[in-house]
């Protein structure tokens, strides 16, 4: 209503605002000069005000850029005047980029959706590369990284064969005819880009496809079918998916013989890791360390209730020959063409508590009966050996 008023008072104030030599202007005219260039002032200041509040920034986004704003005092090290009003593009490089990787994968989020200069910057894999490392990297392998990749092919193939189908080309064909064919393939390609920005292959793509469960990826999960006697301190390969709104992994495990696939939910963090060797859930691992096993070394072990079913890694520890009394100065067993291992986590006399290979002529070894054991992993790594201690039961086992 203001601005109408005023603009059709413009004619009037302009008049004014002139001085006519042949008539001289009544005593009133200069108090009525004055009010205008006020009354001018005081609309433009308004204006920018209202242009200020416009701005095109939604209040999540708005509030994790103030924010990044907030502490610019402190880290600038020099006392700014109206700090609010300062857009954090005006800071140095190197105090932008210190804001930027100490926010959260969320505000990180929050503030590529400003302007396309911040977009740009948060989007950096240097920055997620901490998220994922905190988050992820203990169980993200290889395999899933190869998965990954195998993901976005995938997505971009399909893209590529809706674009490409006789559907699009006939109406590419129609509207060539009106438009010039360079122009208008300028026009669906710019409508490509701003339509599927996604999937890319920017660590902040994949962390957000993990984050959101839209992802599956293979790892392993300890004591598969938590709780099931018949599985503990065994780890079997899976497909798993992150649910953010628990915290926890939904399992999908392959067949087993003629079961079908198995599916579990609430898997906790502790009970997933990375595949440790590269080998599929039903191929036998080739061993490298057989002619390095000695007496209280701990291994993982490949085993399988019958030929259908695929491997599960299963603990156990090196043991002693029948002859030998375990003194480690007199001690001959490595020397031996048999390797004894021990299942300590069963009871003494039970058919899983010893089992014995041959290091020289190792191959699938074992019976419909007993089951079958194929590729040893000898541990070296603490946190590995660790881990299995942690999921020791309670009881022993029969």
């Amino acid at each position: 209503m203001l601005f109408f008023f005023i603009m059709s008072s413009f004619p009037f104030f302009l008049l004014l605002s002139k001085s006519l030599p042949l008539q001289p202007l009544p005593p009133w005219a200069g108090e009525v000069r004055l009010l205008s260039v006020l009354l001018w002032q005081e609309l433009l200041s308004s204006l920018l005000h209202l242009f200020d509040k416009c701005k095109p920034i939604s209040a999540p986004k708005f509030g994790a850029l103030s924010s990044v704003t907030t502490p610019l005092r402190k880290i600038c090290g020099q006392r700014v005047e109206n700090a609010e009003e300062m857009s954090v593009l005006d800071l140095p490089e190197l105090a932008l980029e210190c804001i930027l990787g100490k926010l959260s994968p969320a505000g990180l989020s929050n503030v590529a959706a400003v302007c396309s200069s911040l977009r740009e910057r948060c989007r950096s894999d240097h920055l997620w590369e901490k998220h994922m490392k905190e988050k992820w990297e203990r169980v993200i392998g290889d395999a899933a990284r190869r998965d990954w990749k195998l993901y976005l092919a995938s997505r971009e193939d399909s893209s590529a064969g809706i674009a490409g189908s006789n559907s699009s080309k006939k109406w590419v064909s129609v509207l060539s005819r009106v438009w010039h064919s360079s122009w208008l393939k300028s026009r669906i390609d710019d409508g490509r880009k701003t339509k599927n920005p996604l999937p890319d292959d920017s660590i902040m793509s994949w962390y957000q496809s993990l984050e959101s469960g839209k992802f599956w990826f293979p790892a392993q999960v300890y004591n598969r079918e938590h709780g099931h006697v018949g599985f503990m301190l065994s780890c079997y390969d899976a497909a798993v998916r992150y649910d953010c709104q628990t915290d926890t992994f939904h399992a999908r495990y392959p067949p087993h013989g003629r079961r079908t696939t198995v599916m579990e939910e609430g898997v906790q963090w502790d009970r997933l890791r990375a595949p440790p060797v590269d080998t599929p859930a039903h191929d036998l691992h080739i061993s490298d360390c057989l002619n390095d096993l000695h007496p209280g070394d701990h291994i993982e072990i490949q085993w399988r209730r019958s030929k259908e079913f695929p491997y599960g890694w299963w603990y156990g520890v090196v043991g002693h020959l029948e002859p030998c009394d375990g003194n480690e100065h007199f001690c001959q067993c490595h020397l031996s063409n048999t390797v004894v291992l021990e299942f300590n986590q069963y009871t003494p006399g039970s058919r899983w508590r010893r089992a014995s290979i041959n290091p020289k002529d190792h191959r699938e070894g074992g019976n419909e009966t007993d089951g079958f054991f194929g590729g040893i992993r000898k541990l070296k790594s603490k946190d590995e050996i660790s881990k299995w201690r942690q999921l020791w039961p309670a009881d022993a086992l029969e």
